[in-house]
């Protein structure tokens, strides 16, 4: 999926329920330049939504979403 991604922040979110994965990654976009990416793992399936609703309300991008196994990785670029 994001081989050739760099990711400039991993942030583990497993465990937390929603709306935490969300403002975890909200809370932590202002920690990568612009256009950097945070790579984010959550078990959460609510983040399936909640992160890509954050991104696109706050002009922030989203690389990739993907179930992976029982694990939802996440490829968020900050926009501006």
């Amino acid at each position: 999926m994001s081989e050739e991604i760099k990711v400039d922040l991993e942030l583990d979110l497993k465990g937390l329920l929603c709306p935490l994965p969300m403002v975890k990654v909200s809370q932590n976009i202002g920690n990568v330049p612009v256009g950097g990416v945070i790579r984010a793992v959550a078990t959460d399936p609510g983040s399936m939504a909640d992160i890509p609703a954050w991104a696109k309300s706050t002009g922030n991008e989203v690389l990739a979403a993907e179930k992976q196994g029982n694990e939802f990785v996440f490829l968020v670029k900050r926009v501006k």
